[in-house]
């Protein structure tokens, strides 16, 4: 699928606001896979649709969860991280692709997962340090992400886990498992 017809379907999907944040994914994305060796097309792809189900009513998204089973742990966290899983599912049904590094990398940009491959953290760490996110710690990653991907990728889990604990908010556990896995294999 090229860009254009891809843009065009997500747009449907999304706010102006959100479609930017997607630009902005989707370039920085580019950028990450041209320096880490990851294929540009797939990383495009993806990016242009990480967040395809990001406003799809919250029944609807549980439905899926549920019918699709898909973990049902999810349920239990914030509805924030719905949308990666039920964006791949969807992604797959409505848009026809099938490509599994595609859909894992759209799956997983949320939550993270063991053993992420190279594309799912170009995808997520796109996601988090585009042009347009302005908060603690994301110019750190920004810098970090030129130089070193598991190094930024660490650092993106880590300020993400301390942004939730400092909101007294719980972190879904493959947030943890992915952290826990890359500093063991790091260190």
């Amino acid at each position: 699928m090229n860009r254009e017809t891809a843009l065009k379907l997500v747009k449907e999907q999304l706010t102006d606001h959100r479609y930017q944040h997607t630009i902005g994914v989707m370039e920085t994305s580019i950028l990450l896979a041209q320096k880490y060796g990851v294929d540009e097309k797939k990383a495009e792809l993806a990016a242009i649709f990480h967040d395809y189900a990001k406003f799809r009513p919250k029944e609807e998204m549980k439905e899926i969860i549920i019918q699709e089973n898909m973990p049902k742990d999810l349920l239990e966290y914030n509805s924030e991280l719905w949308h990666a899983p039920v964006g791949a599912y969807l992604v797959a049904k409505e848009v026809g692709i099938k490509d599994e590094e595609v859909l894992n990398a759209i799956r997983y940009h949320t939550s993270g997962r063991k053993h992420m491959t190279l594309i799912e953290k170009v995808i997520y760490l796109a996601d988090y340090i585009e042009p347009g996110r302005y908060f603690p710690g994301v110019d750190e990653v920004r810098e970090l992400a030129k130089e070193e991907l598991d190094q930024a990728f660490i650092q993106s889990i880590k300020n993400t886990m301390i942004f939730l604990m400092k909101k007294n908010q719980p972190i879904y556990p493959d947030t943890f498992i992915t952290y826990n896995d890359l500093v063991m294999r790091r260190f």
